[in-house]
């Protein structure tokens, strides 16, 4: 005898549950509603509705009166003759603009075996369609198909929301991963890496715009001493808050600041002369200061302070590119630190042989 049950490890076609679908049913002859009716009812469809007035029918799929009396329906029988010499197409074609009736199969009810009128019944957005007088079988059938659809539709709705959820969650979670793969995990700030990408791109754009940009070098005075002094949390500490000095002067929209390497720190700024440059590395020495964090090991200060380069350059002159950019910047921090430290050199400022 053999077994009614599923075989394991095959998969079973599931029909969608005929009790949870309205179907709604406009026709001028109530004889037909009553037919209609009782033949989809008999094949086990939950909520068949009907009326013979177009106002109701519209006020039930939600396009007129009052927004409380629409009532969600499956599929829609629509006859083409409506009292009042009204066409069905013509209320077919209001459904055109609607979204929440995008999924709505229409199955057009005829008389008229005309192929003109059914390509326009087609055109205007029916599905199908059934002629009169009605045969039980081929009308069963037909609603069973266009039923089919649209759950087909629906769920193909459903799994492409899901699937923009996922790709919406998916770049999010990328940016993040991007933001954080470009960000020093002490101070807050971006990274060496980024960094470097990032003065790659600039001074490529300074090239081609022919604009000054200008670098600036940071270091943090006496830093293994404080951090010897006063332990490595206190010296994490210190980090942090010159990070957040850096990041709270360089503010316009260009402007990149980034921790170049232990107590190094960097910060370009694009379309920036020499002399401009100079105000922005002062406001941070001078920031620097005022957080008064305290280094009595420190033989320029009774506090934290930073020594700054500067350097600037054009990106079109011929003799001169990127990395020499970032060794003005480092010589001229050489000098700063060099010079008493807690202290600002402009590389233009140095004595150096150009032979």
């Amino acid at each position: 005898m053999q077994s009614s049950q599923p075989e394991l490890g095959k998969k079973t076609m599931t029909s969608p549950d005929l009790r949870k679908d309205r179907i709604l049913i406009l026709d001028d002859a109530p004889e037909n509603c009553l037919l209609v009716e009782r033949i989809l009812k008999k094949a086990g469809y939950g909520e068949v509705i009907s009326t013979q007035n177009p106002e109701t029918a519209l006020e039930w799929l939600g396009l007129s009166g009052d927004p409380k009396k629409r009532r969600p329906v499956s599929l829609l029988l629509l006859d083409i003759l409506l009292p009042g010499g009204q066409n069905g197409l013509d209320l077919l074609r209001q459904f055109g603009d609607r979204e929440e009736l995008a999924d709505l199969p229409v199955i057009i009810i005829t008389a008229i075996h005309d192929t003109h009128t059914l390509e326009s019944a087609f055109e205007a957005g029916a599905v199908d369609y059934v002629t009169k007088p009605f045969d039980a079988t081929e009308l069963r059938a037909r609603v069973r198909s266009a039923l089919r659809l649209r759950h087909e539709m629906v769920q193909r709705r459903r799994r492409e929301k899901d699937l923009e959820e996922i790709t919406d969650k998916l770049s999010e979670a990328y940016q993040t991963l991007l933001r954080v793969s470009r960000t020093d995990g002490l101070s807050g700030i971006w990274n060496r890496r980024f960094f470097d990408e990032i003065l790659d791109v600039e001074w490529k754009r300074a090239n081609r715009s022919e604009k000054p940009i200008s670098l600036l070098l940071i270091d943090i005075d006496f830093f293994k001493r404080f951090n010897d002094t006063y332990g490595h949390q206190a010296g994490d500490d210190c980090i942090r808050k010159v990070a957040s000095v850096l990041k709270e002067t360089a503010k316009r929209a260009g402007d990149f600041a980034a921790r170049y390497g232990g107590e190094e720190f960097a910060i370009i700024l694009p379309e920036t002369d020499e002399e401009r440059a100079i105000v922005v590395a002062e406001k941070v020495r001078a920031k620097v200061v005022e957080l008064q964090i305290p280094h009595k090991m420190s033989e320029t200060s009774e506090s934290v302070s930073v020594s700054i380069g500067v350097a600037t350059g054009k990106g079109n002159k011929n003799d001169m590119n990127r990395e020499d950019l970032v060794r003005m910047a480092d010589e001229s921090l050489y000098e700063s630190k060099a010079g008493g430290r807690n202290r600002v050199t402009p590389y233009s400022t140095l004595n150096r042989n150009d032979s």
